[in-house]
């Protein structure tokens, strides 16, 4: 039953790669300007958020690649856009991956962030916002992996018979 209703995990993973990797990147790069008194707490928040980002995006990834297979994409249009965004995904996943690694042994050598480390977590953020922007286009431009409503008698026949209007109530502030 309950796959019927979500056929792929993919579109619930992905909220959260999307959440932690730029909460990360912004934690770190304010660990830089931030007070002296935080700036321990605030850069082990980042990199907290980086390795958590991480362990979802295995999820958002497998459950992608699992997307990939089974959502149908079988015209030329559709398949190169899914075929896009899984290449943009495969990048974006591997630069965070390489990044968090690098931010373990960081943190295990008592090393703070250096600027080659920022620049990497800046230009990977940039990746996940292209990623996730590319997938959002499967979904709302293409329409891939949504399902449609079904039709319901009731509600059909007025469309075809004529305009009606649906009663919407305001909530007053």
């Amino acid at each position: 039953m309950l796959s019927k209703i979500i056929p792929n995990w993919h579109p619930i993973f992905v909220h959260f790669t999307i959440a932690f990797f730029p909460i990360a990147t912004v934690l770190i790069v304010s660990s830089l300007i931030i007070n002296k008194n935080f700036k321990e707490k605030v850069l082990y928040c980042g990199y907290l958020n980086l390795w958590i980002g991480s362990l979802f995006t295995i999820f958002t990834v497998a459950a992608g690649f699992y997307a990939y297979n089974t959502v149908p994409h079988t015209n030329k249009l559709s398949h190169a856009v899914m075929t896009d965004h899984r290449n943009w995904a495969v990048i974006t996943a591997t630069t965070f991956f390489a990044l968090t690694i690098w931010s373990v042994k960081l943190y295990r050598n008592n090393h703070k962030q250096n600027l080659f480390f920022i620049m990497g977590l800046i230009i990977a953020t940039v990746f996940l916002t292209i990623t996730g922007w590319k997938g959002s286009e499967c979904v709302y431009r293409y329409g891939l992996g949504v399902m449609n409503l079904p039709n319901t008698d009731k509600h059909s026949r007025a469309i075809n018979s004529a305009p009606h209007e649906h009663s919407h109530e305001h909530a007053h502030v």
